[in-house]
């Protein structure tokens, strides 16, 4: 497995991580070189090794950056300015939204390519994405406001159906290029009637 990501951040920090991004999803893993990286992201190979010291640590790096709106969802799984179903629906359509993103996508792909010969670059993926969604999901699930208005014994499994209730048809077409670019409104009503699934499943009845 690769090691956790702990890098310092500088000046050049976004610029080396534009660059590996750019040439992970042009080249994949494994035919992606430090010196592309350094040559795409318009910096010197010691300059990258100041940040990263080697390909894994950038690889994760890069996935990291793209989980980081993860950051938002989580402190609106924490308020109470927004109901557990109004929180529910804005878990499932940044999920989505994630899903079906260019990079969601991409990364996709490539961990499923590459994934006999580096088994490790998906569980790298796995768990910078999905598990970390899940446990987030599985933490607010657990929590006394979600506990008032829902009924869960097992909120692990429940974490996954609602995720999985999120990967839709819609999910395939896109990964088979046959929609591009969903719309706002058609992630909307797909996340909307997620949530309404999963309230049928686990409200808490009166």
């Amino acid at each position: 497995m690769f090691a956790e990501a702990q890098v310092k951040k500088g000046r050049k920090f976004d610029q080396v991580i534009d660059g590996a991004r750019t040439v992970f999803m042009r080249e994949g893993y494994e035919g992606a070189s430090v010196d592309e990286i350094a040559r795409d992201a318009g910096v010197s190979k010691a300059t990258l090794y100041s940040y990263f010291p080697d390909k894994q640590h950038l690889f994760l790096a890069v996935l990291q950056s793209e989980c980081a709106q993860q950051a938002e969802v989580e402190f609106l799984m924490g308020t109470r300015e927004l109901s557990v179903e109004e929180t529910l629906h804005v878990v499932c359509k940044t999920l989505m939204t994630f899903i079906l993103s260019r990079f969601g996508q991409d990364m996709f792909r490539l961990c499923v390519a590459e994934a006999q010969r580096f088994p490790e670059l998906g569980r790298t993926f796995y768990d910078s994405g999905p598990q970390k969604w899940g446990r987030k999901i599985v933490q607010f699930l657990d929590s006394p406001r979600a506990r008032e208005v829902l009924s869960i014994e097992d909120t692990g499994l429940a974490a996954d159906q609602l995720a999985q209730l999120c990967r839709t048809d819609l999910m395939l077409k896109v990964l088979f290029g046959i929609e591009k670019d969903p719309s706002e409104e058609e992630i909307d009503r797909v996340a909307a009637e997620a949530v309404k699934t999963f309230l049928a499943r686990y409200r808490r009845t009166a």
